[in-house]
């Protein structure tokens, strides 16, 4: 493991950008990008699309380790290079902490939640990231409806995952989402840090996690799990949130730090100019970065 960059997780200043979207969701984040599907044809020109508009984020001034202190990635984009470097390597040049999303989509859902998928090469995965230079991974189950058999599956299901990617060395970042549409949203989160209490109570001394959670409806809800000895940090998902409506809450979090995707790049369009979209990029990154830093109490 990197020790700066553990450092620079735990103790810095500073959010989370998501720049992990799969093919799934990759449609979506391209057509608000401007991107319309008759633009590409197939996977391969698709995922070349997204990797430009990946790069051209990556790249822009306004995405700077001042402000932003991890990238979580997709797969491909892992495998693929920004001006002749790998993408971690860019980004650890730029002082940006790279992660790599290592889950293979959700599951039916079943008991209020949505386990994981069986994740069947994640010993090759693992081994690949270390040779790509990846930090950390990141992997997302959702929990639906406050059913306290399901939520434990899923808690139990991402440490037991979590473990195998400290063993590789690697930290991880373990994101139960709880929707934010969900009628018993806070019961839903309640039920959920109690299982995750549980689990990090279990942990040995060299086994550090990290959480990525959908923004509490009670403010501070998670301030035991961001004290936890065995948490580097607590990030949270815009969850569908609009970026100002996210920002509003999170400012009202102590502790808790923005790690956003569509919130980040709700903005960005694939006909601006450079100056339009650094600025627009500009806005996004300090707006995210100030909700993360300046709390309101």
């Amino acid at each position: 493991m990197n020790k700066s960059q553990f450092d620079k997780m735990k103790n810095s200043k500073g959010f989370i950008a998501a720049l992990d979207q799969s093919g799934g969701s990759t449609p979506k984040a391209l057509a608000a990008y401007g991107v319309l599907e008759d633009a590409y044809s197939g996977d391969d020109e698709m995922f070349d699309q997204v990797h430009q508009m990946r790069t051209r984020i990556i790249t822009s001034p306004a995405f700077d380790a001042s402000h932003i202190l991890g990238t979580i990635l997709f797969e491909q984009t892992m495998d693929r290079e920004i001006e002749g470097k790998y993408t971690a390597d860019y980004l650890a040049d730029k002082g940006i902490v790279p992660f790599l999303k290592v889950d293979k989509g959700l599951a039916e859902e079943k008991n209020g939640v949505q386990l994981m998928k069986s994740i069947d090469d994640l010993d090759e995965t693992l081994r690949r990231a270390n040779e790509r230079n990846i930090f950390g991974t990141k992997m997302r189950s959702v929990i639906n409806e406050p059913n306290p058999a399901g939520i434990k599956e899923v808690v139990e299901q991402q440490f037991e995952i979590a473990k195998r990617i400290i063993a590789a060395d690697l930290v991880p970042i373990i994101e139960p989402e709880v929707n934010i549409h969900s009628e018993n949203k806070e019961k839903c989160e309640e039920i959920m840090c109690d299982e995750i209490m549980k689990q990090l109570n279990n942990l040995s001394e060299n086994e550090n996690i990290m959480l990525k959670l959908t923004i509490p409806t009670k403010k501070n809800a998670y301030k035991e799990l961001i004290e936890h000895p065995r948490v580097v940090r607590v990030v949270a998902l815009s969850g569908g949130y609009s970026r100002d409506e996210a920002n509003k809450k999170l400012k009202e979090n102590d502790g808790l730090i923005g790690s956003f995707s569509r919130a980040l790049a709700s903005d960005l369009r694939a006909n601006h100019s450079g100056e339009e979209f650094d600025e627009a990029l500009k806005n996004a990154v300090e707006s995210i970065y100030d909700a993360s830093v300046n709390k309101n109490s």
